[in-house]
């Protein structure tokens, strides 16, 4: 199958796979498409393991990886606030709050010593944090890099094309979508509402065509709400070249997620997400749980701006994340994950590449059915 943006980055396959999990992206290059790594809470130790990592299982295939190096944030106009300056702008009210909020559900604190994982607390998204990341993005061999919030900034921009890297941007609206393009970007991901994560109001349906019209002839992946191959042909049929997809890999066997985690996304229904702005400060889809529900009540403080609010939860998402596996706990009851409303046709723990392949045959099969409208049939 080729498309402008499958010619681009040189895979076999129009699938663009968003994944905190090296297992999957490398699955997923392997299986022809290009595996993408979500590498905002990796230390620049880490994430250089998981790319040697992720370059030995796919033998110099293509995969990208996934930064956010958003234009606006606390701190923007210093070029960026280190952890400890950050940590001061913490309102001890919202402090107090959570505390309470923890108290409330019975979640115990970390053991003596314990310490907060890398999570949503450990997110980078200012320059000062983000310039080691991208010194390890491009001592690698990717064939993409992906910018999730706003148009990507020059110094990466520069630096990716001058190692004849593609860069893709996410956009919720038109307007995001030129401005990313006229920013430089080479793939404009036009991502709807019914996706996971960090993500706009207008729907994929509405919005991919509009934004097909309004950057093309540049490459445009469709994205939010795609996880079948009936989904992905909407979706080309729309004028996209290929999709971005990410909850659809949370339920397959490789997944990063742990049992407690798929369990839910294996039991919710399309309606049991919501955009929140409780883990990063940014609205972004995920499952909807007590967590979401507490943030939302009106005698509550509110969420703070990216990056203090990942700063605020992050010790607070730790201890829920260590008592959450119990069903019935307060952990349990709290504990959420980044997820697209799509969670509520995910109804199996499936290998990777199996998924790969079912999208494939469904695709081919919805071409086929909509080549015989036009024979006639």
């Amino acid at each position: 199958m080729r498309t402008a943006a499958t010619e681009l980055v040189g895979i076999d396959l129009p699938i663009f796979a968003f994944s905190h999990c090296r297992d999957v992206v490398a699955a997923v290059t392997n299986a022809g498409g290009c595996g993408v790594l979500g590498a905002v809470a990796h230390s620049p130790e880490q994430l250089d393991i998981d790319l040697r990592w992720i370059e030995d299982q796919v033998k110099g295939r293509p995969y990208g990886i996934d930064l956010l190096v958003p234009e606006k944030f606390v701190g923007a106009d210093e070029g960026g606030l280190d952890r400890d300056s950050l940590a001061g702008l913490l309102p001890e009210e919202h402090k107090r709050w959570v505390d309470d909020l923890l108290a409330r559900y019975d979640v115990p604190p970390l053991p003596e010593g314990g310490e907060a994982g890398r999570g949503v607390g450990g997110m980078r998204v200012d320059p000062k944090s983000m310039a080691p990341l991208l010194d390890v993005c491009f001592d690698h061999a990717p064939r993409l890099v992906a910018s999730a919030l706003g148009p990507p900034p020059p110094h990466f921009l520069d630096r990716a094309h001058a190692a004849g890297v593609p860069v893709a941007a996410l956009a919720g609206t038109v307007h995001h979508a030129q401005r990313h393009a006229e920013a430089g970007a080479d793939i404009i991901v036009a991502q709807g509402t019914e996706a996971g994560g960090h993500t706009g109001q207008i729907a994929t349906m509405v919005l991919v065509p509009e934004v097909v019209d309004a950057v093309g002839p540049r490459p445009v992946l469709a994205a939010g709400g795609i996880a079948n191959g009936r989904q992905l042909a909407a979706g080309m049929a729309l004028g996209a070249d290929g999709a971005w997809c990410g909850s659809v890999w949370l339920t397959t066997a490789e997944a990063e997620v742990p049992p407690f985690i798929q369990a839910k996304f294996l039991a919710a229904g399309l309606g049991d997400t919501v955009r929140s702005r409780s883990l990063t400060g940014k609205p972004a889809r995920m499952l909807r749980t007590a967590w979401t529900d507490e943030w939302e009540r009106d005698d509550g403080p509110g969420p703070l701006p990216m990056p203090i609010q990942p700063l605020l939860v992050g010790p607070a998402l730790s201890r829920i994340g260590r008592v959450a596996g119990t069903p019935g706990t307060g952990g349990n009851d709290l504990i959420t994950y980044f997820v697209g409303q799509v969670v509520g046709s995910m109804r199996s723990v499936r290998p990777t590449r199996r998924v790969v392949e079912e999208m494939i045959d469904e695709f081919i099969d919805a071409v086929q059915r909509l080549s015989g409208f036009l024979e006639g049939g």
